[in-house]
């Protein structure tokens, strides 16, 4: 996942964070969910989730790489994101992607440092273990 992020953010038309498409931020009791609008044709890639936490697929229909393979939802439809997950995606039409995350943190750069890690040796010791990471990691392109 990590070397098809690399990749693909060397091409010239790569949008990086907010310019990747819509976003909307709401904030409940303890929770905050993140409305993310998928544009039809795009590609993505996940950002790498330290926490496990529910997903909602409101309307769309995307394809969803991940390390076990392909998987194509379609709306309506949820799931589990666990911790340890790096996605990419493929919309086939315009896709709302829900997530929820247990948070008492209204401030987005704060919750992303709780929630978001920036490579996988950010990720908690129990979720490396359960990864198989046991030491530093390296990436090598283009052998």
């Amino acid at each position: 996942m990590l070397g098809l992020e690399i990749a693909f953010s060397q091409l010239p038309d790569a949008k990086f964070g907010d310019d990747c498409g819509p976003l909307k931020h709401t904030f409940a009791d303890g929770l905050y969910i993140r409305e993310y609008t998928g544009i039809k044709g795009m590609f993505a890639i996940s950002k790498l989730h330290k926490t496990n936490h529910p997903y909602f697929v409101m309307t769309g229909d995307v394809t969803v790489l991940t390390e076990d393979g392909p998987v194509r939802i379609k709306a309506p439809y949820h799931g589990i994101t666990k911790a340890g997950t790096k996605r990419v995606l493929y919309f086939h039409e315009e896709t709302i992607w829900i997530t929820v995350h247990a948070t008492e943190e209204t401030d987005l750069k704060k919750i992303e440092e709780v929630v978001i890690a920036k490579s996988y040796n950010e990720l908690p010791e129990d979720v490396k273990k359960s990864l198989g990471i046991e030491s530093e990691e390296r990436i090598c392109l283009g052998v």
